[in-house]
């Protein structure tokens, strides 16, 4: 990197940190912003790991989140707080479970329920990672963004997202991928060294991966994010973690689209440590449309 790099790199790791840092109103309720969007919509992965931020405030310590399952239900306005209200499901011997909603003008953008266990132990299995190129073999989307940088989304990329992305099929931001496919893999890490506890990374991976689930729909279709008349919108996010992971170190997404019907697509994904650890699994449906 160079210093500029640098700079922009530092700035957008911690705006991403801010608008995960929740103001407390309430014994469960709490209050976020959002980062600034070239739409003006609210990132749906910042409003996903802030909901799980908000539920995990309410968890005794020695519990992990284990899973999520959460529905979009309205766009957010990034330039206004969103408000964040936590409902005890249960709390058992081995496991907590919060409802939390994510709230605006009154009414929920997000509804998510999450679920929490006590360390424990069990039998273990898990696929094997697949092998593909290491991270510092593939282009940045940074570096694929730079020769963009004055338009909305080059900028995010550059200056805001907290995340660098390398796709090893290629992105898709600008131009289809030449030979359709529905599948990519793609490394993802912080842009810097991130301290913090297991909970905030875990909702970093929340955070980060809902930019790329419906990216394998795309290259299925011969699409890019910038295709004449296309739309889409992020329906619900499923998301399990299996083991612990660091957001600052190299994960592999591993992603499959097995289907796409009546203006919907499905998106999965197995994320693995770069050790070949299976660390979550993730699902994704969207709204996905397009008229020519």
């Amino acid at each position: 990197m160079d210093h500029v790099e640098d700079i922009w790199a530092e700035q957008s790791v911690a705006s991403g940190l801010a608008v995960l840092t929740l103001r407390r109103l309430g014994d469960d309720t709490f209050e976020g912003d959002s980062l600034p969007m070239p739409n003006g919509r609210a990132y749906g992965g910042q409003v996903l790991a802030q909901a799980l931020l908000a539920a995990g405030a309410t968890i005794p310590e020695d519990r992990h989140v284990h899973s999520l399952h959460g529905y979009f239900l309205r766009p957010g306005d990034a330039g206004r707080p969103i408000r964040f209200e936590v409902e005890e499901l249960r709390d058992g011997r081995s496991f907590s479970a919060r409802r939390t909603h994510a709230i605006q003008d009154e009414k929920p953008i997000l509804s998510m329920v999450t679920s929490f266990q006590l360390d424990q132990d069990g039998p273990e299995h898990s696929v094997t990672m697949p092998e593909v190129p290491g991270p510092e073999d593939v282009v940045s989307a940074i570096d694929h963004m730079a020769p963009l940088k004055g338009h909305p989304t080059a900028d995010y990329w550059l200056e805001r997202t907290p995340f660098d992305v390398r796709h090893v099929e290629g992105a898709v931001f600008t131009q289809p991928d030449p030979r359709p496919k529905q599948y990519q893999t793609a490394w993802m890490r912080t842009r810097t060294p991130i301290e913090g506890s297991d909970l905030l990374h875990r909702a970093l991976l929340a955070f980060g991966c809902d930019s790329m689930m419906l990216e394998p729909l795309l290259r299925q279709h011969g699409l890019a994010w910038r295709s004449p008349g296309f739309s889409y919108a992020s329906l619900d996010h499923a998301m399990w973690w299996h083991r612990p992971a660091r957001a600052d170190e190299w994960l592999l997404y591993v992603q499959d689209a097995p289907t796409a019907q009546g203006g919907r697509g499905l998106g999965g994904a197995w994320i693995f440590s770069e050790d070949g650890r299976l660390v979550a699994s993730a699902a994704q449906e969207g709204m996905f449309r397009l008229s020519r």
